[in-house]
């Protein structure tokens, strides 16, 4: 039986997000999609804003999409930078084509078991840092991967990727 994301373990992440979430002060919303970008788990905290749900949907759905095309998009924050430099028109043609299914943002990124991706997450409330660290805190809880086990990403899309995060000041997320 191939890997897949659980509604068990997703309740799990969101446990771990909203329990970040609370000790940052910031509520937000937290969706989790499978591999094709359909919901498995949706919450939104008390406190959390009235567009949170769908945002945080879309930034799921959105890392999905975008990663199962290519290993270019590790997150959320690279995905929208890669965008800014090649290609804004694609993001709002995106959003377009997909009925506004497409949010590119910090705080998302995809769930791999292996080299298999079986989903991957969004979160919405806080700024696109916050819901990093919410996003990233909660991986390391559970111990969930954002990239394959393997790694064939192509050194020229890692230099890449490395130089858009030390652009937004994330140079210590190297990638090898």
């Amino acid at each position: 039986m191939p890997a897949s994301l659980g509604v068990a373990e997703c309740r799990r992440f969101i446990r771990a997000v909203s329990e970040k979430a609370k000790e940052m002060g910031v509520p937000v919303s937290v969706a989790l999609v499978g591999p094709e970008g359909h919901l498995i788990a949706l919450e939104r905290m008390d406190g959390a804003g009235w567009i949170t749900p769908e945002t945080s949907w879309a930034k799921a759905f959105t890392m999905a999409a975008f990663r199962s095309m290519s290993p270019r998009f590790q997150d959320g924050l690279v995905t929208q930078h890669w965008l800014r430099e090649r290609n804004p028109q694609l993001a709002v043609n995106a959003a377009v084509f997909t009925g506004g299914k497409v949010f590119i943002s910090g705080g998302a990124a995809p769930v791999f078991k292996g080299n298999a991706m079986v989903g991957a997450y969004g979160i919405s409330g806080g700024t696109s840092d916050q819901d990093e660290v919410m996003g990233r805190h909660a991986r390391e809880k559970l111990g969930w991967r954002h990239l394959p086990e393997k790694d064939d990403t192509p050194q020229e899309v890692k230099d890449h990727i490395n130089a858009i995060y030390e652009k937004v000041g994330l140079g210590a997320r190297k990638l090898g």
